[in-house]
């Protein structure tokens, strides 16, 4: 007998999945709903099958959760593992499965093995589908271990998607979007850094047509672990698309022993009908309806980095403070520099002891006042990595996380001169924690920055390479730090935006997005890191007026906008700034504070202009009665008269009134500015905004300026 096909269908997303009669089951739909009344499953069945018998094939009827060579399958195999250095092919024979209407979960076993696979399919807040895997070696005591090359997850898309979206990028940089027709054949990018990297393809998207903000069907998946991955896409010509990835593991690096089990990172697939925004609005609402998503404000920040760099000094960075608090800062972070012997990049890492020749009455003090000013107090720290001059890595060699002969190569090729402590060593984790929960405890620390810079190069640890574990050993450190401090906030940084992706989200509080504070730069770079993290997780600081990443000098409004549309801050010695400047702060930090509300709750959407030289940002309320919006150049405007901005996403029936926000200061234009742009306020019906719009005003280049909307 036929089983009953296996409908879930929750948050607008479906799939219907094929339990296939003790064989791995496979997945007939995921996307949009199906409605109450999905028809018979026969009916179902038939309708997407490939060939009716008696009629036979050489390749796949259906394509399974994790298919292999044996089921016919041309492409990528959904796992690949060896025994004896010998390709192993498990015969999997289901022996439970279970279901909800969000939830299905499956156990398989390969008897001669002894190997047992459970696949767990669930839709989770936003319509999310969270594919997680887990393999058990459940064979005797005396049965021979079992060596995973990977453990992928998928699922399948229509042929009709025939456009793919990655992302490439560079320090500084980070995810420039790189679109491309969908290849034949089986194709995969990997990331090979021990960490997701600055080139990091960050997920992959498949689109009916070049993807597009607000129109179109879009599915994604995107590997939730915070190094190395594979994503691929089968399009085989004698079956439907596949897609998805999975953890990049290097050989020999996890070998099952019987009793051992391996839990693969989660994939997560979203689907949307109307384009990135709806892929975007699918992980921001799951992310936010998570249980450790900060409920609190987003606080804006004074980091102290491109204020003092290592340039210490107990009495100026108390003035910085005591400045920062008159500004309206509300939390205070002293980056690198605080340790001992780290007066420059080359030293001291993994010796987390405050410097007494620079700080001799310690940080106590500097705590103290940050705390009295009403200001949270945070520390850099950056717990995975060690200098070689440094006393840890004098007394425990051992302790790095390389193979000995790396440290024989072209000190040029260990970037800033530093190294990969080996933090699932027992002794050295428990030394860095160790050095870490004490200043926590003793200065009340409420945040860290967490920063990671450079790359995992020849990781071992215990002779096999050695990234997998590293990887598992920060997330537990994360973990417990926050359980041992109730309230203490980590932001994950690595060299900027080189380890933004979800599985460290799962551990961190938030991410600092880029080394690049240019504004310019950090339009494209929030807009695209956006599509996976809400605005509120995403740090967006104002730097000086010349970006010391790029050299570029822009005007102050420019940057104040840019940073409105992430978890905003400085990352600026506010003591240099004249009267004109720091009334301009005290007046961003006020409207910030006033516009979170809608720029950390509300949807994101990008209004497609056909001027590359645009960038707009927008956030909508839930009950759509409200919105902010970014309106930025990177270039000068094409036309003479520039286009109509549409503003979707708000209640058609109801009027609203614009705003121009001029706190952050003036946005320069050419002799073309509409009426209501220059007296900076306008009246209209939702139905008028969304489907007509505002004529925008000629900027120049590099402009910008902020619109409140609110229903009258």
């Amino acid at each position: 007998m036929t089983e009953p096909l296996v409908h879930l269908e929750a948050q607008g997303v479906a799939v219907v999945i094929d339990p296939a009669g003790g064989a791995l089951p496979h997945v007939l739909h995921w996307g949009a709903p199906l409605g109450a009344d999905p028809g018979d499953d026969d009916a179902l069945r038939s309708a997407l099958s490939r060939q009716a018998p008696p009629g036979t094939l050489d390749a796949a009827w259906q394509v399974t959760l994790s298919p292999q060579e044996g089921d016919g399958w041309s492409g990528r195999p959904g796992l690949e593992l060896r025994r004896g250095g010998v390709l192993l092919r498990p015969r999997w024979r289901v022996t439970t499965s279970q279901s909800t209407t969000d939830r299905f979960e499956c156990t398989a076993v390969d008897v001669a093995s002894g190997l047992r696979l459970t696949i767990a399919v669930a839709i989770q807040a936003g319509g999310v589908v969270r594919l997680e895997q887990r393999m058990r070696h459940a064979g005797s005591p005396d049965a021979p271990p079992v060596e995973v090359d990977w453990l992928e997850g998928i699922l399948p898309v229509p042929t009709t998607a025939d456009h793919q979206l990655s992302f490439d990028g560079r320090w500084t940089r980070e995810k420039r979007p790189v679109v491309t027709g969908l290849p034949a054949g089986s194709t995969v990018r990997q990331s090979r850094r021990g960490r997701p990297g600055h080139d990091s393809p960050a997920l992959l998207a498949l689109a009916e047509g070049a993807p597009r903000w607000g129109s179109g069907r879009v599915w994604a998946a995107h590997v939730a672990w915070s190094s190395d991955v594979t994503y691929r896409v089968d399009r085989v010509t004698d079956s439907i698309t596949q897609f998805g990835g999975g953890e990049l593991l290097r050989p020999g690096e996890l070998v099952l022993a019987p009793g051992d089990e391996l839990v693969a990172p989660p994939v997560l697939f979203a689907f949307s009908d109307a384009g990135l925004d709806g892929i975007a609005a699918a992980f921001h609402t799951m992310l936010r309806a998570r249980p450790r998503h900060p409920e609190s404000a987003r606080p804006f920040v004074l980091n102290t980095w491109e204020a003092v760099y290592f340039d210490h000094d107990p009495a100026r960075v108390t003035a910085l403070a005591e400045r920062a608090a008159a500004l309206g800062v509300e939390r205070f972070v002293l980056d690198d520099g605080w340790f001992q012997g780290r007066r420059d990049d080359t030293t001291s890492l993994g010796d987390w002891i405050v410097d007494r020749t620079v700080w001799p009455d310690g940080l106590g003090p500097l705590a103290e006042r940050v705390h009295e000013l009403g200001m949270q107090f945070g520390l850099w720290f950056e717990p995975e990595m060690v200098s070689l001059d440094s006393d840890v890595a004098r007394a425990h060699p051992d302790w790095l996380l390389h193979d000995p002969r790396h440290l024989e190569h072209d000190p040029s090729l260990s970037w800033r001169t530093q190294y990969v402590l080996d933090l699932a060593n027992d002794d050295a984790y428990a030394h860095v924690f160790g050095q870490i929960d004490a200043l926590v405890g003793e200065l009340g620390i409420d945040f860290i920055k967490w920063d990671h810079n450079r790359d995992l190069v020849e990781s071992v640890h215990d002779g096999r390479p050695g990234v997998h574990a590293q990887t598992r050993a920060v997330y537990r450190m994360f973990d417990e730090l926050e359980a041992a401090h109730p309230g203490l906030e980590i932001e994950s940084c690595s060299s900027g935006g080189a380890r933004t992706d979800l599985g460290m989200l799962e551990h961190a509080d938030r991410v600092w997005a880029s080394d690049s504070n240019d504004p310019v730069e950090r339009q494209d770079i929030q807009r695209w890191t956006g599509l996976l993290l809400p605005p509120e997780l995403v740090g967006a600081h104002v730097g000086p007026s010349e970006s010391h990443s790029s050299g570029r000098v822009t005007p102050l409004s420019y940057r104040m906008a840019t940073s409105l549309m992430g978890s905003a801050g400085l990352e600026w010695n506010v003591l240099g700034c004249d009267d004109e400047e720091t009334a301009a702060i005290s007046r961003f930090a006020t409207l910030y504070r006033e516009l979170r509300p809608i720029t950390h709750r509300g949807r994101v959407v990008h209004p497609d202009l056909r001027d590359p030289a645009w960038r707009v940002t927008g956030f909508v309320t839930e009950a759509r009665d409200a919105a902010v919006y970014v309106v930025a150049t990177i270039a000068s405007v094409e036309d003479a008269r520039a286009e109509r901005l549409r503003i979707p996403g708000l209640d058609p029936a109801r009027r609203f009134r614009v705003r121009v926000r001029r706190e952050i200061g003036e946005a320069a234009h050419g002799w073309i500015a509409p009426e209501w742009f220059t007296r900076g306020e306008i009246e209209l019906p939702g139905s008028v905004l969304g489907a007509v719009g505002l004529q925008l005003p000629t900027l120049w280049p590099v402009q910008a300026f902020v619109l409140h909307i609110e229903a009258l």
